[in-house]
């Protein structure tokens, strides 16, 4: 069968295509062949321990990115016991251990209830909050539309309340 033809993890046909590592160093083809499925899961973050059971033969392939991939997948399932099997080139480790870094030091937002923020998120203002240097009260129930992540802090995002640029605390916030 060709390379394109099933899933390089699990072996499905269904819905396969192309997606990258979440980390490339450049020098080769560093795509995977997926399923809807893992595409699914990969992409959530919710991996179901039972439908990667695949990985005890996709860990073994002869294609580089299915490797580093398969490594990444165990690492985040806990499956050290398959990790310390594995064989990677040195460059395929580095990309591993790269993707892994990258996923560890990626700053997630939450909003009063625990629910995760993105860029572009409706938010409801959930105390009055008094605006320093602006003289006005943002007020409870206040719908922010767009809002943007602060950089390198979880904790704040900007948005616009009566046409003035604010950040607001995420503790004081929930997604509309």
């Amino acid at each position: 069968m060709a390379r394109s033809e099933v899933c390089e993890l699990c072996g499905s046909a269904e819905g396969v295509e192309l997606i990258e590592l979440p980390v490339s160093d450049g020098s080769e083809e560093q795509s995977v062949y997926v399923c809807a499925t893992c595409k699914a899961q990969i992409e959530s973050g919710e991996l179901d321990d039972n439908h990667f059971n695949c990985l005890n033969d996709s860990m073994w392939s002869e294609v580089s990115a299915v490797k580093v991939l398969s490594y990444i997948l165990l690492n985040k399932l806990g499956r050290q016991d398959m990790v310390d099997m594995m064989y990677l080139e040195e460059d395929e480790q580095k990309l591993a251990d790269q993707a892994i870094s990258a996923e560890a030091n990626k700053l997630v937002y939450k909003d009063c209830n625990g629910v995760e923020l993105q860029a572009g998120d409706s938010i409801v203002i959930m105390k009055d909050l008094e605006v320093k240097g602006a003289g006005f009260t943002a007020k409870r129930g206040t719908t922010v539309t767009k809002i943007a992540l602060a950089p390198n802090d979880p904790t704040h995002i900007e948005g616009r309340v009566n046409g003035t640029k604010i950040f607001l605390k995420t503790e004081f916030i929930k997604k509309a």
